[in-house]
């Protein structure tokens, strides 16, 4: 949220212009770099700069959206990552190899060798509801659930990295 005001922010981006932090485009990165990215440069609106799912070359280096700070929260601790939540989305890190194929109901089983990064956005008849960047076509319109029963890590390994992000 900005001053009052919820805005999906860039995906896109982050893909083609956070790779001086250290993120690889559509190979990879961490959320938190894309932050840093986001903190110094600022962040388009995903109007803006729409997501195309594949790598390009930089096209609108920062935006009008600033981010200030960044927190993460304490490593496989579910409980915390549920507190945080209430006050706002919370990107997360998940292992998203056997996704491909999820059309809807409650994903129970997977392995937590992280590998994809999504945005938690709210915790549902105990699960988790995700919204994953693959677009509306995939799973439940663009989201998933995942099973919020496990300890540890979470299903998935949802509890493992998850930061939160101080807008101004």
């Amino acid at each position: 949220m900005f001053s009052g005001q919820n805005v999906e922010l860039s995906e896109q981006q982050l893909v083609d212009c956070s790779g001086k932090y250290g993120n690889h485009g559509c190979n990879g990165g961490w959320p938190e770099w894309g932050v840093h990215y986001f903190v110094d440069h600022g962040a388009a609106s995903e109007s803006e700069y729409p997501y195309k799912a594949k790598n390009q070359k930089c096209a609108q280096d920062g935006g009008s959206f600033k981010v200030s700070a960044y927190k993460q929260t304490a490593k496989g601790d579910c409980n915390d990552l549920r507190e945080k939540l209430q006050a706002q989305p919370i990107s997360v890190t998940v292992d998203a190899r056997n996704w491909s194929s999820y059309r809807s109901g409650v994903l129970k089983t997977c392995g937590t060798g992280i590998d994809h990064a999504v945005l938690l956005v709210g915790w549902v008849d105990g699960n988790w509801k995700i919204k994953n960047s693959w677009g509306s076509s995939w799973g439940e319109q663009g989201f998933i659930r995942l099973d919020g029963s496990k300890g540890g890590v979470g299903t998935c390994g949802v509890c493992e990295r998850a930061s939160t992000y101080i807008p101004i």
